[in-house]
């Protein structure tokens, strides 16, 4: 354990840190997995409010400082392009051509 004043408060903030980040990042694993319940029943209404709800955590978790940028973009757009592919399979299963080649 430390020894000085400034130690023991810095331990105490980072303890308080670790709390505080635990409880975002379970609560994003949480609704991360809502959002996959609801992208198996393919009910586009509920998709679409769960991920908005996920969006909106992982911006202030990004804020926060518990997650960066980039790891909270993934997430969302890996969330989104799977909830795509459950309402629209059919558009997915089809490749647009590729630029410069005719169709």
């Amino acid at each position: 354990m430390a020894n000085h004043k400034s130690a023991i408060k810095r331990h105490n903030q980072s303890v308080q840190r670790h709390l505080r980040n635990q409880s975002v990042e379970s609560r994003v694993k949480t609704l991360i997995k809502k959002v996959k319940v609801a992208i198996d029943s393919k009910n586009p209404e509920a998709i679409a409010e769960k991920i908005r709800e996920v969006n909106g955590l992982l911006d202030k978790a990004v804020v926060k400082g518990v997650i960066k940028r980039n790891t909270a973009s993934r997430k969302l757009s890996r969330l989104a392009r799977a909830a795509h592919q459950a309402v629209i399979p059919e558009a997915s299963a089809e490749a647009a051509p590729a630029p410069g080649t005719q169709a």
